[in-house]
């Protein structure tokens, strides 16, 4: 191209800044455009021209797309809303010699799905400049030739159409030949006779002119060979040739064949057949015989690509004399292109809560094909709940059907297929992977309705009691679960103060020690919470259950120990073997075989006289009493329980033999020990004044009772009660334990003496015990001179190594 064709060019390119006219045709948009337009040049707003809200652009995913090519020719500017080139136009390239190239645009926008048609109607630049086959044209021409003898040349090529094409033609100025041009062919024209002798070679300079701004020019030089007598030109047998070719036929297909006849004898005669002007593209995809005028395929056949074909064949006769046909090969289209799926919008992920009916993506489906080939059904796999719903054009809309759950499915494979109507039909599939983000919809499920937790009493703070354990299907913070103790009170005080939970374990630990004694079992709720917003929870029961230990050694309550004071029991002479004497009674703070007590003599002034019930506690005869017995009887009595190690009390029991107490003179002068008789003033003076107010007290008292009765009552009936101060408060009811029976009453009796004396008769309702029993209430001092014979004073210790308690 010379300097002038390159002025004209950057010409071209100022002019293509400028925008012809917009004009809106039933919603779409149609623009004007020069090719050959600068990189990022504006074509046009688009926002503006559809009264679009620019700032919409970019939320509903704006962009363009082509039919049927691949390459992207302008783009949408989001921030302005200009529809802009992104790559060259070339008008040639797209639309070759049609006199009208229109680029078609789809312009889509999402939420809601909305298509607009974009006509982008590009116009021709004069950026292409005549072009002749050759640079150089080798004629013959006889010499013999007559004034007005015609010669074809072939025609000068202009890419470009209309005003931009070949216009006109020039030649050079000669002395022979003139030029003679129409709407099919350009000739030569002889106006002078060819004189050999004067000349027989010359060169002539053709130049073709097209109609543009500024103008494009090629030349080609025309050499003239004079000869003698070659005055017939060949003949083609049809002006225009036409065949119809199927695309993708293969090579070597024979398209037609043409033929041309030259009347001409020997060389003059013969043809040979040749292309004339044939485009860049289409050199490769036909040949043609130079003897036969065969045209064959040598190349591909695509019918997307070039739907026909317009070339021009030369016949030439041996000595230069050429015409020319023209051959037109239509394509027809065959069912070569599967449908190609597009992804143009995919939310993904979509919440598990989406509603049935959500648009989830857009795909776009495209075939290259025409007709019914080009036609395409869409569908999807049954087995997801996702359906396509058809759209715009070839759009469709992937839309939910159901409702989705990310704790069953999280991921879905969802396969769209898209099959042509052709014969046979063509299809083609996409996958889409679609995942499915979780919400907070799950609360924590504790594996177990309720929870039970043992423990042994005097457990150590902060051992463990059990383990919770909730499960959460959901996902992340929303599967994370954390427990926590709720609020409540164990005994009235927080529950807090009794266990606590590990709030990522969920271990439940003691944080005290249990009494069994105290607090037997108690329910704690415990909450599992996840970390969702907002966040679920659940709670469940866990009971707590305080097994005993044998910590507790067994208490005795009859006889009562109280300090250095001991019981005494009158047992008849004539008391016979089986009678009851007295019982000792025994309670034990523990439970279950840690309170089954069983009694034992350890130690009796005579062993074989007297016996205990093991579980009752009862002191009986083993034989009659008989007058060699002695008097005064001592029994060591141990009460052991049932427990691991076992735990054991002592008590003594004093016994006198006698039918009266007065056969029992000693007990009648009682007086102190010398330990007595040490009593300093002061405790004599305390006494004293204690002794005179309680003194006046009874005196009151018995002087009430006195006039209440006519006359002193000797005999009392009734059971001999156990005062309330011997029995530790969870003593209430302890039937059934083997530690305290009920089950027995006794009567009281005072003889004539009793008013001045501690003695107490006990009789019991039992057939089998004795008709009268005395208890004396004395200081230990006062027997201790009586029962020096039986080698036991005062009170047993025990031994607190063997598991005694040291106050029995």
């Amino acid at each position: 191209m010379g300097n002038k064709g390159f002025s004209g060019l950057c010409t071209v390119l100022c002019f293509a800044s400028f925008m012809l006219s917009v004009h809106v045709v039933y919603g779409d948009l149609s623009y004007s455009v020069p090719e050959e337009m600068k990189r990022d040049a504006v074509i046009g707003n688009i926002a503006k021209d559809l009264g679009l809200d620019v700032r919409t652009l970019a939320s509903r995913k704006a962009r363009v797309d082509f039919e049927g090519t691949n390459k992207r020719y302008c783009e949408i500017n989001l921030s302005t809303g200009d529809l802009i080139t992104s790559e060259r136009i070339d008008r040639e390239n797209l639309c070759g010699k049609k006199p009208s190239c229109v680029l078609k645009i789809d312009l889509v926008l999402e939420n809601p799905l909305e298509l607009h048609r974009v006509s982008l109607h590009v116009q021709d630049v004069n950026d292409n400049s005549p072009k002749f086959k050759k640079s150089l044209i080798e004629m013959e021409i006889r010499e013999s030739a007559d004034r007005g003898n015609r010669f074809s040349i072939e025609e000068a090529h202009d890419a470009d159409i209309g005003q931009n094409a070949v216009q006109r033609y020039i030649l050079q100025k000669n002395e022979n030949f003139i030029l003679s041009v129409d709407s099919n062919k350009v000739e030569l024209v002889l106006e002078n006779i060819l004189d050999r002798e004067k000349k027989k070679e010359m060169n002539l300079l053709l130049t073709a002119l097209d109609g543009g701004s500024p103008q494009r020019s090629g030349t080609v030089v025309i050499h003239v060979t004079v000869l003698d007598a070659n005055d017939n030109a060949p003949v083609f047998s049809q002006a225009v040739y036409k065949a119809s070719l199927p695309e993708n036929s293969p090579v070597d297909t024979v398209v037609i064949k043409v033929s041309a006849t030259d009347a001409d004898e020997g060389v003059n005669g013969d043809v040979i057949y040749d292309f004339g002007h044939i485009s860049d593209d289409d050199v490769n995809v036909f040949s043609i015989d130079t003897k036969t005028g065969e045209i064959k395929v040598t190349g591909v056949i695509d019918f997307e690509e070039t739907s026909s074909f317009d070339m021009r064949v030369e016949a030439k006769d041996g000595l230069g004399l050429t015409s020319y046909a023209k051959v037109i090969i239509d394509v027809t289209d065959i069912n070569d292109n599967a449908p190609v799926i597009h992804l143009k919008s995919l939310s993904n992920p979509v919440p598990e809560n989406v509603s049935p009916g959500t648009e989830v993506g857009i795909i776009n489906v495209q075939d290259r094909d025409s007709e019914k080939n080009g036609q395409v059904r869409c569908s999807i796999q049954q087995n997801v709940p996702f359906k396509l719903v058809p759209s715009i054009k070839n759009y469709y809309s992937v839309v939910s059907t159901g409702q989705l759950d990310r704790e069953l499915v999280s991921d879905y494979n969802i396969t769209i297929t898209a099959t042509d109507e052709g014969s046979p039909p063509l299809s083609s599939s996409k996958s889409v992977q679609l995942s499915v983000a979780d919400i907070n919809d799950n609360p924590p499920v504790f594996e177990e309705e309720s929870y039970s937790a043992y423990v042994s009493e005097n457990n150590k703070a902060g051992s463990t009691l059990c383990s919770v354990t909730a499960r959460d299907p959901d996902w992340r913070q929303n599967g994370t679960v954390v427990y926590s103790l709720l609020a409540g009170e164990v005994n009235g005080a927080p529950v807090s103060s009794y266990v606590s939970v590990n709030g990522d374990t969920g271990v439940i630990h003691a944080v005290r020690s249990f009494d069994y004694e105290q607090l037997r079992s108690f329910k704690v709720q415990v909450m599992a919470r996840d970390n969702g917003s907002p966040p679920l929870s659940s709670n469940v029961t866990v009971s707590v259950f305080i097994s005993d230990v044998n910590d507790n050694c067994p208490q005795i309550l009859y006889p009562a120990p109280e300090g250095n004071s001991f019981m005494t029991e009158l047992v008849p002479k004539a008391a016979h073997g089986g009678s009851l004497v007295s019982k000792v009674i025994a309670v034990d703070a523990d439970s279950g075989q840690n309170a089954w007590l069983s009694y034992h003599i350890v130690k009796s002034t005579d062993p074989g006289l007297f016996t205990i019930g093991v579980h009752s506690g009862e002191i009986r005869t083993q034989r009659d009493i008989s007058e060699a017995d002695s008097m005064k009887q001592n029994l060591i009595v141990a009460v052991k329980d049932n427990g691991q190690p076992s735990l054991s009390a002592t008590c003594s029991m004093y016994l006198l033999i006698s039918d009266n107490l007065a056969e029992v003179p000693e007990l009648k002068d009682m007086s102190y020990d010398e330990k007595n008789s040490k009593l300093t003033s002061y405790l004599i003076i305390a006494l004293v004044c204690v002794s005179t107010f309680f003194l006046t007290f009874i005196i009151i008292i018995l002087g009430v009772r006195f006039c209440r009765r006519r006359k002193p009552r000797l005999l009392f009936d009734g059971a001999v009660a156990i005062p309330s101060a011997y029995l530790p408060p969870n003593y209430a009811d302890v039937d059934g334990t083997g530690t305290l029976r009920s089950t027995y009453n006794y009567d009281a009796y005072l003889t004539t003496g009793s008013r001045t004396s501690d003695f107490k008769f006990v009789t019991s309702y039992n057939d089998n015990t004795l008709p009268a029993d005395q208890t004396l209430r004395k200081s230990p001092s006062d027997f201790a001179d009586s029962f020096e014979d039986l080698g036991v004073v005062g009170s047993v210790n025990p031994d607190n190594s063997q598991g005694i308690c040291p106050w029995c």
